[in-house]
């Protein structure tokens, strides 16, 4: 079940003008909990449990994942930077760019032990792990497929731009397209730049 078949109000469909909805630029929060996460191997890699939203910028901060089964462990739950996630619009999931081995020393937490997620020592283990920056805004990149042109958070990947934790030749500050925290609309016509509506960033859910 995608965000497509959570959505309750039609704003993922066409309108009777011929005119799309908000979405993929904009997105209903809830119609995204439950969807599910792969990683660039098309391994599935758990769900998404909770959205987190920092209530003193508005902007988003994580997404919460639920990982573990496959781990050969209990579900333990994962706090993920919102711009380490890519948006796949073709097969309406989410892609993180980490390896089903690497994810069991990732950091998280049992359900009924939340972690303090404003302590500044916490975030910036969870950013270190995810090749992620705590101090820029960013959303998920977005187009169909699970491709991670230009998103952040790919831990051990090499040759790639900031964001990549374990990477080799990266530069910070620089990427591919799209870079840390771009949100492009793939929909014909939406370039992304900064005049287009579609270029949303992390002031906004997608």
């Amino acid at each position: 079940m995608s965000y497509k078949d959570r959505d309750k109000y039609g704003m993922y469909k066409d309108t009777a003008s011929g005119s799309a909805g908000p979405g993929p630029a904009l997105m209903g929060a809830d119609t995204l909990l439950g969807d599910s996460v792969v990683n660039g191997a098309d391994e599935n890699l758990g769900d998404i449990k909770e959205i987190m939203l920092d209530m003193n910028t508005g902007q988003v901060a994580y997404a919460v994942l639920a990982f573990g089964g496959f781990l050969g462990m209990g579900e333990k739950l994962f706090a993920v930077p919102w711009q380490a996630l890519h948006l796949d619009t073709a097969n309406h999931r989410f892609v993180l760019n980490v390896d089903k081995a690497r994810l069991k020393n990732a950091p998280g937490f049992n359900k009924d032990a939340w972690p303090d997620m404003s302590d500044m020592t916490w975030a910036n283990q969870i950013h270190t792990f995810y090749g992620t920056d705590p101090s820029r805004a960013g959303g998920p990149t977005m187009s169909p497929g699970s491709s991670m042109r230009g998103a952040p958070g790919g831990a051990g990947s090499a040759g790639m731009g900031a964001g990549y934790a374990g990477s080799a030749d990266s530069g910070a500050g620089s990427g591919l397209s799209g870079g840390a925290g771009s949100s492009t609309d793939p929909r014909a016509g939406n370039l992304g730049g900064d005049t287009d509506i579609s270029h949303i960033r992390g002031s906004n859910i997608g």
